[in-house]
């Protein structure tokens, strides 16, 4: 079991993060999508670990105006090249 997963149960949480970061936030009934925004910059994803995540690509970015793809980010990992198992490391829950 790992430390924390993407569950119903975190959703709230998520929620108060992204309004404390000064976000907008909605869920869109016709698109059943969780949306946010913040200074003109808008965000659309399935779930609400997911908006957090699309967020968390903007702050990294931020961007100062908006072009395609704003959102690339070059670099050598791809998701061909995960790891399909995962490292040798001790998980915080089992630790005392």
């Amino acid at each position: 079991m790992p430390a924390l997963s993407e569950y119903s149960n975190v959703h709230n949480t998520v929620f108060n993060i992204i309004t404390n970061k000064g976000y907008n936030l909605w869920y869109d009934k016709k698109t059943e999508t969780y949306c946010a925004e913040k200074n003109g910059w808008d965000f659309m994803a399935d779930t609400p670990c997911s908006l957090l995540g699309i967020i968390s690509i903007f702050e990294y970015k931020n961007p100062q105006r908006y072009q395609e793809y704003w959102w690339k980010e070059e670099g050598s990992v791809s998701e061909e090249d995960l790891s399909k198992s995962p490292p040798n490391y001790s998980s915080v829950i089992y630790k005392k």
